[in-house]
């Protein structure tokens, strides 16, 4: 089996050491090896494994969640509990994907009324444009 320093994963996941330090102290990946050393050594599972908790990461999970989520799939068990984590999730995601649609909405409809007033410029940088656009009328 081929193991991989905290180096190369860091480098591999685009996730910075102290953060591969962090999940191995809040016993998200439970199954990486230390050498007699103390030093991390991955292998492609560990980083399959990863790549998972920072996909429930980025997806708002919270850590004690996903640690749960990691220890149900490494036990084998608890089908029931990890698919309702999961439908958990989904369903919190939705949830601020539609909050999220609600700000979009109200930003664009700001955007467009200021527009209309003559706030912003085309170029879209608003005041400081229109401070550039005054400095350089004075000037002609």
């Amino acid at each position: 089996m081929e193991y991989y320093t905290i180096k190369q994963v860091s480098e591999r996941t685009s996730l910075p050491i102290s953060t591969l330090r962090y999940y191995d102290k809040q016993g998200l990946t439970p199954r990486i090896h230390h050498t007699s050393g103390g030093a991390r050594q991955y292998c492609e599972e560990d980083i399959s494994l990863l790549e998972m908790i920072c996909c429930l990461k980025r997806s708002g999970m919270q850590i004690s969640d996903i640690r749960k989520f990691v220890e149900l799939c490494l036990s084998g068990e608890g089908d029931e509990e990890k698919r309702k984590l999961l439908l958990n999730q989904k369903e919190w995601i939705e949830r601020q994907m539609e909050q999220l649609k609600c700000s979009l909405c109200l930003i664009e409809y700001k955007l467009e009324h200021y527009r209309e007033i003559g706030m912003f410029h085309q170029c879209g940088i608003g005041e400081r444009c229109t401070e550039e656009h005054d400095r350089r009328n004075k000037q002609k």
